[in-house]
């Protein structure tokens, strides 16, 4: 897909659904490239379809990468809070015809797979003391 066609695609999805800001949608088209990246260096560099799973912990890894601690600040700016509302960015993109899917693909998949915010904050938090049994 040519970026004005994927830049078209989410302003339609703006026009109708402001719960998620426009960063988001981009960061969602970064996260897929790099999950597909990383799917093709797992097959022999052929191209395949990800999974719901597939694409929530790419989208995971690669926040991580990028933002680091701040992942979870990220995630609140752009209006996402969990997994769900991934899927729900995924699926509207799917209506704009911006990303494909398979008929076995539901929305559903996407839900409540991992707490994205615990997966994303519990890297940078303080380890806890190991405690000694008295």
């Amino acid at each position: 897909m040519q970026p004005t066609q994927f830049m078209d695609a989410v302003k339609s999805v703006l026009a109708r659904d402001k719960r998620f800001d426009i960063g988001a949608y981009y960061f969602l088209k970064d996260a897929l490239d790099f999950t597909v990246k990383r799917a093709m260096d797992n097959n022999d560099g052929q191209h395949r379809h990800v999974t719901a799973s597939e694409l929530l912990h790419g989208f995971r890894d690669l926040a991580m990468q990028e933002f680091g601690p701040m992942a979870t600040t990220m995630m609140s700016e752009w209006g996402v809070k969990d997994c769900t509302d991934i899927g729900n960015m995924v699926f509207a993109l799917i209506e704009e015809g911006a990303f494909g899917k398979q008929d076995s693909d539901t929305p559903e998949d996407f839900a409540n797979l991992f707490s994205l915010h615990d997966t994303l904050a519990a890297p940078f938090l303080p380890k806890k003391p190991a405690t000694s049994a008295s």
